[in-house]
């Protein structure tokens, strides 16, 4: 059996049209134990059974530690006594309908008493359910409130997406069940205080055999990337402990480092004085969403223009990514990594948060933990120096091409009208220091993302990019302006009239006023193209008249008539003048009050590429 796992994992490019449904079968299970081996698990109790035999095999072909149990309910338990003992996830597998039931009574056992159990089950494909097959259930989410995760898996397959999904997931599910460390026992030790249950639901079709001798079996989709050259595959630790630490720095030097800061990466105050500092002696370029909190420091570690760098053939190398926070609004950041695949540490108290399925090193603490262990780690380790000099000059080219992006960006001030980055920039001129700038998404936050640098003003800057929709955009922007004097919220027309109603909260801070409330001002600006032209974008774009109709969605609402039904101060601009003007008639002025911006509903694409490189 060791022969599979033994020796340096290469790249591996498997033609998925040369494989038949038992080698799909076997690549795309393999390879979710081989991450289940490398972020830790080493025991696994199989229940025998019909659906889950893909599992079964592929765990018995494995180095694993395998248990057999004819009970499903005393499997449970058998596991659960192992990760107990242990202190480490242990997986048991079971079969489709009632098989997986009787595993409920050891997950509730496992959610109270906080031990790291992962429950996999063999369940029938989505067109077998619901029709009457036999030993078919309802199995997703079965164990409800009881488990920390749940999953359901995709359908077997070899494709890459796939795999690194299977992979991805194995992670997720094994810092799920594991939770954090009591760190006071240093990096190797320490007790279990948020472990639990999690529940992954394999869907397998027929025939349910894996065939054994597919190429690449507990490879593929490994990135090419050994044990040996990575500190750990996996850190669920409530503060990283000083030797875990200490095998970062080691496998950071002499290697090119970057660290993406995503929203909300440092909750604020003294944390980012602390980032900022580790940073500038790091000599890590830190590329910074707007919704991070870092562009109101005019530091040369702090890259804010790295979305229009990453539009140009002048981008800087790197060969470890560092991640804070969720992915940034830039999607040419993403579409970066994945084609130049550096290492990626992922740093998140609770998940990866990766779509992209690309997570090397997961550390499960927060930002401020983790650049507080590197920091210390630093101190007692002697350091050659060697490397130092590489970072460095990375550091200089994000610097000079972060200045070069910033020359593009700031022609924007010659022009006068008919460009939203036009409006953008005026915005955030027209906004005293510590206001807030509330952006609604689509084209407004990306807009925000270009324009907004690192040298305008102290802002907060929000948004609602947990699911990127446009729902409730206004009624968020209102209730966070609340601890405001001044806020001024950006929204296209469709986010403004999907939430059309939140104008009416005018009359209720109307009546609140009478009871000495204090009423902050509020400037709703409704860059109004007439429809979606963040479709613009889209690469599926046609002529075709369906087009126009499906996507741009074209509108004719009258913004003037919406303040007028809620008795809203209204301006109307066209051009920077008349926008300045508006601006002027309105800031400070309590309670809401609307600014509409006319724009062309076509061509948004062209008119930011010259910012973009």
């Amino acid at each position: 059996m060791a022969d599979v796992w033994d020796g340096a994992v290469e790249p591996l490019q498997v033609q998925k049209e040369a494989l038949t449904p038992g080698q799909e079968l076997a690549l795309y299970v393999s390879a979710f134990f081989d991450e289940l081996r490398r972020c830790g698990v080493r025991e696994v109790v199989v229940c025998p059974g019909s659906r889950s035999t893909p599992l079964s095999i592929v765990a018995y072909k494995s180095p694993m530690n395998v248990f057999v149990d004819v009970d499903e309910r005393g499997a449970a338990f058998l596991a659960l006594g192992m990760a107990k003992a242990y202190g480490r996830p242990v997986a048991v597998i079971c079969t489709s309908g009632t098989a997986v039931g009787n595993m409920l009574p050891a997950v509730m056992e496992a959610q109270s008493s906080r031990v790291p159990l992962i429950i996999l089950s063999g369940n029938r494909p989505p067109v077998l359910q619901g029709v009457g097959a036999p030993q078919t259930c309802d199995q997703q989410k079965i164990f409800g409130d009881y488990v920390s995760l749940y999953r359901q898996m995709p359908l077997p397959s070899a494709d890459e997406r796939t795999i690194a999904y299977a992979r991805q997931m194995a992670m997720e599910a094994t810092s799920a069940a594991a939770g954090a460390h009591d760190s006071s026992f240093g990096a190797n030790g320490g007790s279990l205080v948020d472990a639990g249950p999690v529940h992954l639901d394999f869907p397998f079709d027929e025939p349910l055999n894996p065939d054994l001798s597919a190429p690449g079996l507990f490879k593929l989709g490994a990135r090419g990337r050994t044990d040996k050259d990575l500190p750990g595959r996996i850190g669920a630790w409530s503060a990283l402990g000083p030797h875990r630490a200490a095998d970062i720095l080691r496998y950071l030097e002499g290697k090119r480092v970057a660290v993406v800061c995503g929203e909300r990466t440092i909750a604020g105050g003294g944390q980012v004085e602390e980032l900022l500092k580790w940073a500038t002696h790091m000599n890590y370029p830190l590329l910074a969403d707007p919704l991070s909190r870092l562009r109101v420091f005019d530091e040369s570690v702090v890259i804010d223009n790295y979305d229009s760098i990453l539009a140009t053939d002048d981008i800087p190398a790197v060969d470890v990514l560092i991640r804070f926070g969720r992915w940034p609004v830039s999607k040419r950041l993403t579409t970066w990594v994945q084609k130049t695949n550096p290492v990626q540490i992922v740093v998140d108290p609770r998940e990866t948060r990766d779509f992209t399925c690309s997570t090397d090193i997961f550390v499960r603490t927060t930002p401020i933990g983790f650049v507080s262990a590197l920091a210390q780690a630093e101190k007692s380790l002697k350091r050659t120096g060697e490397g130092k000099g590489a970072q460095a000059a990375c550091l200089h080219e994000w610097d000079e091409a972060n200045r070069r992006a910033l020359g593009r960006i700031m022609k924007v001030g010659a022009l006068n009208e008919g460009f939203e980055g036009v409006f953008i920039q005026e915005t955030i001129r027209q906004l005293p220091e510590g206001s807030l700038l509330f952006c609604g998404n689509s084209m407004t936050i990306r807009g925000v993302d270009t324009f907004y640098t690192k040298r305008e003003k102290p802002l907060a800057v929000l948004c609602n990019r947990g699911l990127n929709g446009i729902d409730g955009t206004l009624s968020t922007a209102i209730g966070a302006a609340q601890a405001f004097p001044q806020t001024a919220v950006l929204v296209g027309d469709l986010s403004f009239l999907h939430d059309l109603n939140a104008l009416a909260l005018q009359g209720e801070m109307l009546i609140r006023q009478q009871e000495g409330y204090v009423m902050p001002s509020i400037v709703v600006v409704c860059l109004n193209n007439g429809g979606g032209a963040i479709f613009d974008m889209l690469p599926q774009k046609t002529e075709d008249p369906y087009y126009a109709r499906l996507f741009y969605t074209p509108q004719q609402m009258k913004v003037s008539g919406a303040a007028e039904t809620f008795g809203l101060p209204y301006r109307q601009a066209a051009t920077r003048q008349e926008y300045v003007a508006a601006w002027e008639d309105l800031r400070g002025v309590p309670g809401l009050s609307v600014i509409e911006v006319t724009l062309p509903l076509q061509g948004v694409k062209d008119r930011f590429a010259p910012y973009w490189g």
